[in-house]
């Protein structure tokens, strides 16, 4: 099967006060065509700086040595209009913080059709009436009305679903999705979750799924791949997930420190901190 992202000993360094600090070491990932990757671990692990790589977005004080293609062709290193290009058509991402994704002196119907704000104003009429559709198709209900709001005037929920309608509107071959469901309640997360795995299956994309929750990802994706201290340490699918086929105790430790309906603890277990040899710990 053809790859749509795939990443070849990523190394991502920044520095700090004289130090050098490795964020990324030697990180490498396929993603098939069509195909759904989940990337869990605990935060500070290297997950979302990954996507950013993909994406072209990281701080300039970092330095980036490695290879990342998508659709068989080099992106590391693109700039300008190359990159604004590969950022519109090529792949499109779901923010973990919508509020702080989406410029908020604009309205929603600028960020959504932003790629077509240059050309004619036939074309713009079509992008709005196509960004209200595409509005409808995510669960909102008046979206006329929310195509002239400002993002403080929507809930968090109401907003990633504006973020993810941003994604269908360009249709991308490869969705980035960054922890989008956080900071929502659990019954919006399910529906945002739902959305999102629906547009993926319209738009026949690839897409990488990070969260920190690591039954959410298996339930979704088709492989799983655990991160730790800027390393991918453990690949597997859901099914080997849930059989208990886990060689990495820090895996283990990810699923044992989830809530649990059936059985009481006093605390939840902590994660091993020094390395990932040890079983988890309880404090």
């Amino acid at each position: 099967m053809e790859s749509r992202l795939r990443l070849n000993d990523l190394w991502l360094t920044a520095q700090r006060g004289g130090e050098t600090l490795e964020i990324l070491k030697g990180v490498s990932l396929e993603v098939a065509d069509g195909e759904c990757v989940g990337v869990v671990g605990e935060s500070g692990s290297g997950k979302t700086m990954t996507l950013r790589a993909v994406m072209g977005l990281l701080p300039p004080e970092t330095t980036l040595h490695g290879t990342i293609a998508v659709g068989g062709h080099q992106v590391a290193g693109l700039s300008g209009d190359a990159l604004r290009r590969f950022r519109r058509e090529e792949v499109g991402m779901v923010f973990q913080d919508p509020h702080a994704a989406i410029n908020p002196v604009r309205r929603i119907r600028d960020f959504l059709t932003e790629p077509y704000r240059r050309q004619s104003r036939a074309a713009r009429r079509a992008a709005s009436a196509h960004a209200a559709e595409v509005l409808a198709e995510c669960g909102i209900s008046d979206p006329a009305r929310v195509l002239d709001l400002h993002p403080h005037q929507l809930s968090g929920g109401m907003l990633q679903r504006v973020m993810i309608a941003s994604v269908l509107m360009q249709r991308p071959r490869l969705i980035l999705a960054d922890e989008p469901t956080t900071a929502l309640d659990v019954t919006t997360q399910s529906t945002v979750v739902a959305l999102l795995d629906r547009v993926r299956g319209e738009t026949e994309s690839s897409m990488v799924f990070v969260s920190h929750d690591i039954e959410l990802v298996a339930a979704i994706c088709d492989r799983i791949v655990v991160m730790h201290e800027g390393s991918l340490i453990e690949r597997l699918t859901p099914a080997q997930l849930y059989s208990g086929e886990i060689a990495q105790p820090y895996t283990k430790g990810l699923l044992e420190c989830r809530p649990s309906l059936t059985e009481r603890r006093r605390r939840l277990p902590t994660l091993p901190q020094a390395s990932t040899d040890g079983e988890p710990s309880y404090a």
